[in-house]
């Protein structure tokens, strides 16, 4: 049975702090990850894309990566990249590292997916448009292709919070270490590391609904006040379209349109 004259709830909050530090980090730590993932697997995709030979390396790295796990890869980068090539890296960066050579592999796939998903026609119109073809990929592809793996990147956002936990190995002060250090010190390790357990879960949660919010304003489904104030520019324009204020030139501004 578990209650509270069994397990000592009450240490929750007296280290809340700390806890909640842990956590900052892991969020600062994934979503930097993330930034630089998303672009370098965005360039990945579309290096993998090419034509063979040219393709080769990318299909290389992107197989490699997706095949090795996080623990492996922080050890790698904290004490591999050191010991081989003389590269030393602070906890932080380690750990950002990491995860980037792991996600940007998976990110890359989710990207070639989108793209891919594209019709060939949106090309074909922009070009016939006049438009540059760089600004075809980046003004009428990139933001089609941004729509269809949004969903996943918000999914991707979430375990890279979660691996986070695997680099206490290197000393990285997250939720895990944290909860370790105070189990250490209070000997409740049901009631801290279900406390980590329940943080990872809410952030989890708000990681989900922000995503959501976020695929139905790019998506042109918005709903709730968030949504309705992230597409509050859309709706001017198109108020101002149905009114007679504005000209083709504004129609046709998103493409890039010269």
């Amino acid at each position: 049975m578990i209650g509270s004259t069994i397990y000592n709830w009450s240490l929750i909050w007296t280290y809340h702090g700390q806890l909640l530090d842990g956590l900052f980090v892991a969020l600062k730590v994934a979503l930097t990850a993330l930034v630089l993932s998303v672009a370098a697997g965005l360039v990945l995709a579309v290096w993998r894309m090419a034509r063979p030979p040219i393709s080769w390396p990318a299909a290389l790295y992107i197989n490699i990566f997706r095949g090795i796990p996080a623990l492996v890869s922080a050890i790698w980068v904290y004490f591999g990249w050191s010991l081989v090539l003389g590269i030393k890296l602070t906890v932080y960066q380690a750990a950002v590292v990491a995860l980037v050579l792991l996600y940007s592999a998976y990110l890359s796939e989710i990207f070639r997916a989108a793209l891919l998903a594209i019709a060939r026609g949106q090309r074909e119109a922009g070009l016939a448009l006049g438009i540059r073809r760089r600004q075809v990929f980046v003004r009428v592809i990139i933001p089609q292709a941004a729509r269809i793996a949004l969903p996943n990147i918000g999914s991707m956002l979430i375990g890279m919070v979660k691996d986070t936990s695997t680099f206490m190995v290197i000393g990285l002060v997250e939720v895990v270490y944290v909860s370790e250090n105070i189990v250490n010190a209070t000997f409740e390790p049901f009631v801290i590391y279900t406390a980590a357990a329940a943080l990872y879960i809410f952030v989890a949660f708000i990681i989900d609904f922000v995503f959501r919010v976020l695929e139905s304003a790019v998506g042109g489904r918005a709903s709730g006040r968030m949504a309705m104030l992230l597409t509050a520019r859309r709706r001017r324009r198109l108020e101002r379209l149905a009114q007679g204020g504005s000209d083709v030139a504004e129609i046709y501004e998103p493409l890039g349109a010269v």
